[in-house]
């Protein structure tokens, strides 16, 4: 295939920016980034995708997913999050089925790839979600993902005893033992599209001695560790007083930090932990919607960057964010720093998407084949169409991407060098089948659960 006529972000090591540039692809691998003129000459009789007024970018790397909540998008609006966890999310999750579980990863994974995310790493997949069902959405949708499974052992959050639904508590054999037995089954699958990780619960729900077994496990088999850490102000606090360290001089003492580490959220940080997350190679994924919808705090993202700690984007769920667009979410890292620390050239708007790329490669391992449109790499990657009225003119691509454009503009997409959006609409999945399913499907959870949401103002 040989895509032809675009303006293309390349995100190569020089940042170069293609004008009427052309990409090369043979399989899934690309074999050329250059002007167009010299790639027709050189693949004269290729097949060609003409992409004139398009912007080409890397696929989009969303670090931080929960599949099992895009079905319940919208249950807690709106509240504190003691009350968001315990009323509302675990006790719909604590109802799901097997089937509820595939059905909310394809709705996930519809709208990711709709919106230009082509990879993702899913933080915490509960048993009862069923694995092997969630994996075979991923395989067939065409989308690249690292599937982290849940371990656990205690049925708290923090400080707050029997806080957590039944139907969500797990024992070190359902947990641990059935993310090794998803990692022998899934590990490498769909042409090395899934990898399968270790999702811890934060601190308080995990015993010190079921994390450092975890991680000694995730070292020996080279398996990725990510997880919430330091996300609210209650956490630092319950970490001091249990064990008198912040979280991340708790998490390093148990072996979690490290290059195969993603901590998310990261609000409650000090230059201490800082210090140990560039010391230990720790990689951060900031969810900026999620943190100030939950009023959690600002993740403390230029210290970060300026220290050198490697800092990706995601997007979090539908309860704490309500979208998956991870171009909407590029907006708000890009600005939410500037309004907090009154400097309006923090993070600009190249930064950002390199967190939301390249950053993101480089967090989950993956740099060397996805991130960014360079020869022998992975052929992954969005074609933007900017001819609408909201992002005319276009003066700068990279400005117009991140504060003009929503994930609505994406045009074509492709994962592994095949095609899996195309015009706008899915190739793998049927848009209408998935959501009736999960209509469907969300109303026989809400009423196994119990409950019953209604807008706050009075319906007639």
């Amino acid at each position: 295939m040989l895509i032809t006529h675009a303006t293309i972000l390349t995100m190569n090591a020089q940042r170069e920016i293609i004008e009427d540039g052309a990409i090369a692809i043979k399989d899934n691998r690309i074999i050329g980034v250059d002007k167009t003129s010299a790639l027709v000459e050189r693949y004269p009789l290729e097949e060609q995708l003409d992409a004139t007024d398009k912007l080409i970018i890397p696929g989009l790397i969303d670090t931080h997913v929960h599949l099992a909540q895009a079905m319940i998008r919208g249950c807690a609006d709106d509240m504190e999050l003691l009350h968001w966890l315990c009323d509302r999310v675990w006790v719909l999750q604590g109802n799901y089925t097997e089937d509820d579980g595939y059905v909310s990863a394809r709705l996930c994974i519809g709208e990711m790839l709709k919106s230009g995310t082509t990879t993702f790493l899913e933080s915490m997949l509960a048993h009862r979600y069923g694995f092997d069902g969630i994996a075979r959405a991923v395989q067939e949708s065409g989308i690249r993902a690292c599937l982290a499974g849940i371990v656990m052992d205690i049925g708290t959050y923090a400080t707050q005893e029997n806080s957590m639904h039944p139907g969500m508590i797990e024992s070190r054999e359902t947990s641990l033992l059935g993310v090794l037995d998803m990692h022998s089954k899934w590990e490498g699958a769909a042409n090395d599209r899934i990898h399968v990780w270790f999702g811890p619960r934060t601190p308080g729900g995990v015993t010190s001695e079921l994390y450092r077994e975890m991680s000694e496990l995730a070292r020996q088999k080279n398996m990725g560790i990510t997880m919430h850490l330091a996300e609210v102000e209650a956490d630092k606090a319950f970490m001091q007083e249990k064990f008198g360290l912040s979280p991340v001089l708790y998490a390093d003492s148990v072996g979690l930090l490290g290059p195969r580490s993603v901590m998310v959220h990261m609000v409650w940080l000090n230059d201490t932990d800082i210090a140990k997350l560039v010391e230990t190679g720790t990689h951060v994924s900031h969810n900026p919607s999620s943190n100030s919808k939950l009023a959690s705090g600002v993740c403390k993202v230029p210290q970060l960057l300026a220290q050198g700690v490697n800092v990706a984007l995601g997007c979090d769920g539908g309860p704490s964010n309500n979208d998956y667009d991870m171009i909407r979410e590029m907006k708000l890292a890009a600005i939410i720093h500037k309004a907090v620390s009154l400097n309006p050239v923090l993070i600009p708007a190249e930064t950002v998407l390199e967190m939301a790329t390249i950053n993101g490669a480089r967090a989950l391992g993956l740099e060397h084949e996805i991130g960014s449109l360079e020869t022998g790499k992975k052929a992954d990657l969005v074609l933007i169409d900017f001819e609408r009225l909201h992002t005319t003119p276009s003066i700068n691509p990279v400005s117009t991407l991140v504060y003009a454009a929503t994930g609505g503009e994406v045009d074509t997409v492709l994962v592994d060098g095949q095609i899996v959006v195309q015009q706008g609409e899915l190739v793998t999945m049927k848009e209408d089948e998935i959501i009736a399913q999960a209509n469907k499907h969300a109303q026989q959870v809400y009423r196994r659960a119990g409950i019953h949401i209604k807008p706050k103002w009075p319906i007639r």
